[in-house]
């Protein structure tokens, strides 16, 4: 299949002159040799002028390679890798997104422009990208796996995050070619149906691990997940944005803290990794009242596995702005956030992750009100002064401490969610560093029943994760979490459990890229999910 003309010219602008190569060759040629990294480049001037940068440094080290002058060396290619902490979680992430279409939500705080999905700005960084390629998805996921590979970050497990608002506001037949688009670039290779592109996927260079979308609560119906999982989806982001009935009302958002929950329950029975968001400052809040509803996100039927924390800010172009012209409204200072989330972050439990404390928006685009993007660092800052310190999965990621197998612990963390018992099975560093988890839920008598066979009488394994620098399918780094067969232990522990437990079945919500390591394990394929039978 030919790529698409602007993602050639992208290519074109990558590519690097012999003399080019040859300065960052001998830059490259100093660090493996001892020289820091900066200082290598700042003693090898360019001929044009300037300096050589990080990328091209892993343009003459692939070219190295491949050539056979040199032998791979995975700790120098991760000395020169720009911005390491985008696969230090062990996956890396790629973002798409959905082209402009009408949204059922009339929320007051979203911002409107027709050249965007609801609710994004053209000058976001991820939307800018989906913006530049005309959303197409093909031409999202190609450039990006270039812009990945060329500044030296492995693209083989590969995650997918598809935003764009309300996704099953979508067309079917849209959301069935937009995924397909989407694997054809990882595969390389055009489809003829979604089912073949996934099929190849299976054993592509650039796998799936993750697929997620993002949707409300309204929309979350048994018939709906049971199309997410055709089309592959293992994680879902829901807006919750408050537990306050009153203050979703003032909003204008269109669903209830019922709807909420009750969509948590359906995603918990399916086996998908739950992200709500949740908004402090929203029309109606003060300081005391949000950390009150923050609080309710760990009780009452709710505790996700991932959050993602949105300050409400005061933009131009959303109907909150006549509110605050008017007078009736006021965005809380950095100070006062900065205070806000400080006070509740501690109280985040070790099972869930919290993946934003801000939107990516940039600050030109904020009326008034705090304008840092820097918030999570402003928010540690202030909990270091306190003598606090929180303990969600992100802040306790092993990244690039080296780890030693015999010195792991195997720790089971139990919390009841409804009608469903959690175990959060991990493996933790004698410093409390994480290296891996794993989610099983035990649903019980009460929990929502989806009328999927895979999940009769079964167990639910949610997700497996291995943390540590992201690291090629068959490929070892010294003291790397992954690939050193912790995720096969956690997968036997969590058998046991289900046995003893008394379940006939173990379901795993795999997703595409991942079904052939659930093969080797014992798991075959069901009609949505890889199941394994306990009662042979």
């Amino acid at each position: 299949m030919s790529i698409p003309e602007h993602v050639r010219r992208w290519e074109k602008a990558r590519r690097y002159t012999p003399e080019q190569l040859e300065v960052a060759r001998r830059a490259l040629e100093q660090v493996r040799d001892g020289v820091g990294v900066l200082e290598a480049i700042q003693r090898n001037p360019l001929p044009e002028g300037g300096h050589p940068a990080k990328h091209m440094l892993v343009a003459a080290y692939r070219k190295l390679v491949e050539e056979g002058v040199w032998e791979e060396n995975t700790a120098l290619l991760a000395r020169i890798r720009m911005k390491p902490m985008r696969t230090l979680s062990g996956v890396t992430t790629v973002t798409v997104l959905t082209q402009p279409y009408p949204c059922p939500g009339k929320c007051i705080f979203c911002p409107t422009d027709v050249r965007m999905p609801k609710s994004y700005l053209p000058n976001e960084p991820g939307a800018m990208r989906g913006l530049q390629h005309h959303f197409d998805p093909y031409a999202q996921v190609a450039a990006r796996l270039q812009a990945l590979e060329a500044v030296g970050h492995p693209t083989n497990k590969i995650e997918l995050l598809i935003l764009g608002g309300t996704w099953s506001a979508y067309r079917r037949d849209y959301r069935e070619w937009f995924v397909q688009r989407c694997f054809d670039a990882l595969n390389g290779q055009e489809s003829a149906t979604l089912a073949e592109a996934q099929h190849l996927n299976e054993t592509a260079e650039h796998r799936n691990v993750g697929l997620v979308i993002e949707t409300r609560p309204d929309h979350i119906t048994p018939k709906a997940l049971a199309h997410l999982r055709m089309l592959g989806v293992t994680k879902v982001q829901m807006g919750a944005q408050s537990l306050n009935d009153e203050i979703l009302l003032r909003n204008q958002r269109g669903h209830t803290v019922e709807d909420t929950r009750r969509a948590v329950a359906l995603l918990r029975a399916a086996g998908f990794k739950i992200v709500l968001h949740w908004m402090p400052n929203l029309l109606g809040a003060t300081p005391e009242s949000d950390r009150a509803d923050f609080m309710r996100l760990w009780g009452d039927g709710f505790a996700p596995d991932e959050i993602k924390i949105y300050p409400t800010q005061l933009l131009a172009n959303a109907d909150l702005y006549a509110y605050w012209e008017r007078g009736e409204y006021q965005p809380y200072d950095t100070e006062t956030l900065v205070d806000l989330i400080a006070s509740v972050k501690p109280a985040i439990p070790r099972y869930c992750r919290v993946n934003r404390v801000i939107r990516d928006i940039p600050s030109t685009n904020v009326v008034e009100g705090n304008k840092r993007t820097s918030l999570r660092q402003d928010v540690h800052r202030e909990m270091s002064r306190r003598g606090e310190h929180c303990q969600c999965i992100r802040c306790r990621e092993v990244r690039r401490q080296k780890v030693l197998p015999e010195t792991l612990r195997l720790n089971d963390l139990v919390y009841q969610v409804g009608a469903t018992e959690e175990h959060f099975l991990s493996f933790d560093t004698p410093e409390d560093r994480l290296t891996g988890f794993l989610r099983l839920s035990l649903p019980g008598e009460g929990a929502p029943d989806l009328g999927f066979e895979d999940l009769r009488e079964a167990a639910i394994i949610r997700e497996v994760h291995v943390y540590g620098q992201s690291i090629e399918v068959g490929r070892e780094l010294d003291g790397a979490a992954q690939h050193i067969g912790l995720g096969t232990q956690l997968l036997t522990h969590a058998e046991e459990i289900a046995r003893r437990r008394g379940y006939r079945r173990l379901a795993v919500i795999a997703a595409i890229g991942t079904r052939r390591y659930y093969a080797g394990r014992g798991f075959v394929p069901g009609e949505l999910y890889m199941v394994k039978r306990l009662d042979d």
